[in-house]
């Protein structure tokens, strides 16, 4: 079942991670511009974060096993600093497959130096991620917004619910 696994990771993460560091900063301007369409709240939480990683097209497919990729960037000050992608592998009923977004919000200094040290930053584990909700008038639950870390995960649909980054794996790459 491994060896299933990892070969369906390799092919799903080599198809995946052709994208320049052109094309992804051009994603990662769109994505902003969606996100901030998407929630004034969340757009406005993030003018005060220290760090955006921005996923800006996240593929997740499976058939009883499955996977999720995606390359984005963290800015800092509205800079692109560095590259990343983002992992994740399960197991269980699951058939189809989504694009998504992600962004995560590093609202101090310290999360996001220890994001950056990392090697290999695990949700969950390395850091643990508020997921954001909408909730009347398109606010941010409260408790949320004081999180030091903040995830937002939506599509071309809208914000989306009832998912998670427990589990992501997300490294530094060279582009």
């Amino acid at each position: 079942m491994r060896t299933l696994m990892a070969a369906f990771m390799l092919v799903f993460v080599t198809s995946a991670s052709a994208a320049s560091k052109e094309e992804i900063n051009a994603e990662v301007r769109q994505a902003l511009k969606n996100f901030q369409k998407q929630t004034s709240a969340g757009y406005e939480l993030s003018k005060n974060a220290k760090g955006i990683l921005v996923f800006p097209n996240v593929i997740k497919a499976g058939i009883g096993i499955g996977g999720e990729f995606g390359e984005g960037a963290l800015l800092v000050k509205g800079t692109t600093v560095a590259y990343y992608n983002i992992a994740a592998a399960s197991i269980g009923f699951q058939l189809g497959a989504q694009a998504r977004s992600q962004i995560v919000l590093f609202m101090n200094d310290k999360v996001l130096g220890e994001f950056r040290k990392s090697e290999g930053w695990k949700a969950g584990v390395d850091g643990s991620v508020a997921l954001a909700t909408l909730g009347a008038g398109g606010a941010i639950d409260t408790e949320t917004a004081k999180q030091p870390i903040i995830g937002f995960i939506f599509s071309n649909k809208g914000l989306m619910y009832n998912l998670t980054f427990e589990g992501s794996k997300i490294t530094r790459i060279e582009k």
